[in-house]
């Protein structure tokens, strides 16, 4: 994280407004000296990657906005409002939109759905035509993409309300009230689907699977468990989105572990110190893990044991990872996007694209890889 500001007092309110976050709370940044960001090492390309189309959706401001695609279709959206269907193949707006609000989190979507969070904790659900289906009111800001699937919308706001709405007609079908610690990170931390469960991930290191139908307790995990004098120090949030593969979880947290469990019970199958602000990435072989530091890790996905670890591209705030064919890409803060060899963590391939960072993850959407940048340019990459 950034340490931007001096020590401010911490309250209640100032953790339900989303303010206490670690770039407002160290007392100790002017002091600090400035990670320098890495710099970028030469190599041979084994890998020769194209840009297959981009187009602009509009920029991202201060959230994480990330595309998602439904059959052969990329729905992406902006801070100002904005909403674009892109064709996957040809990269042209099939339409353009505006929510009449600013967006924060976002998207999810489903064969029929695509659902936004808007400013002050207001839930939008449309077709995949555009049109407005249902708008409503939740407890607080959201910053997480709403989940979608299951004939649900489920979304978590920042007072830790985890809410479930009908996808058709928004009726909420049931509310879950979890406890918040007196600081948490201003990150995306999602929600994952099955058809029977929502595993969520929460502050204070907890990974919970919640009914999709009435939304009691299933399991209840701990990815992280805060320590420290300080409750600063005690920080440890789940990070980025929990991927479900077979039938496991794997997830990440702030000063805590990547870990993966059971998905039935929420049983530790194995566990990794590590702090992720990001997230995971999982494939049938390995889990991918950033941490905070920038290094990018590869571990056996059946036992957890170390694989390998790439540290050269520190300090440039890198994206969570993405399995692209026998690559592993991830996006920096300067628009980069680095390609890793899924088999030793060697540098690839690199491309750039627009200068800004990568905050999304890059997913893979049929044969080509999809990146958003924070300036709002949507590209989809092929490899040769």
């Amino acid at each position: 994280m950034h340490f931007l500001g001096k020590l401010m007092a911490i309250t209640s309110m100032l953790v339900l407004a989303g303010c206490s976050t670690l770039s407002s709370i160290n007392p100790f940044a002017k002091a600090e000296t400035k990670n320098v960001p890495a710099v970028l090492q030469e190599f041979k390309s084994s890998i020769s990657v194209k840009s297959v189309w981009s187009n602009s959706v509009g920029a991202s401001g201060s959230f994480v906005l990330s595309p998602v695609q439904i059959d052969n279709a990329i729905y992406a959206g902006a801070a100002d409002g904005s909403l674009v269907k892109i064709d996957l193949v040809k990269g042209n707006a099939i339409w353009r939109i505006n929510a009449g609000t600013t967006l924060t989190a976002g998207l999810g979507g489903d064969a029929t759905t695509i659902a936004v969070a808007g400013s002050k904790g207001v839930l939008m659900a449309f077709d995949l035509n555009g049109k407005m289906r249902w708008k409503v009111q939740t407890s607080s800001e959201i910053l997480n993409a709403p989940a979608v699937g299951y004939g649900v919308v489920i979304v978590r706001s920042i007072d830790n309300r985890i809410a479930a709405y009908d996808v058709v007609t928004g009726v909420r079908k049931w509310a879950v009230d979890r406890s918040l610690p007196a600081l948490t990170l201003r990150i995306v931390s999602g929600i994952a689907l099955t058809d029977q469960m929502a595993i969520v991930a929460l502050p204070g290191g907890k990974l919970i699977s919640l009914s999709i139908n009435t939304g009691g307790l299933r399991w209840e995990s701990s990815a992280a468990d805060p320590k420290g004098a300080t409750e600063l120090e005690r920080i440890a949030d789940v990070s980025g989105l929990p991927v479900i593969v077979d039938q496991t979880v794997c997830t990440t947290a702030y000063q805590g572990r990547v870990s993966c469990f059971d998905l039935a019970t929420g049983t530790v199958i194995w566990s990794k110190n590590l702090s992720s602000e990001v997230g995971v990435n999982v494939d049938q072989r390995f889990v991918f893990a950033v941490d905070s530091v920038g290094a990018v890790s590869a571990f056996a996905r059946e036992t957890g044991s170390s694989v390998w670890r790439n540290d050269k591209l520190a300090n440039r705030h890198l994206s969570a990872a993405a399995s692209f064919g026998r690559a592993v890409a991830v996006g920096d803060a300067f628009g980069y996007l680095h390609f890793l060899s899924r088999e030793d963590g060697s540098f690839i391939g690199r491309v750039s694209t627009d200068g800004s960072q990568i905050l999304a993850a890059p997913f893979v959407a049929g044969s080509n890889l999809i990146v958003q940048t924070k300036s709002g340019t949507v590209v989809a990459f092929a490899t040769e």
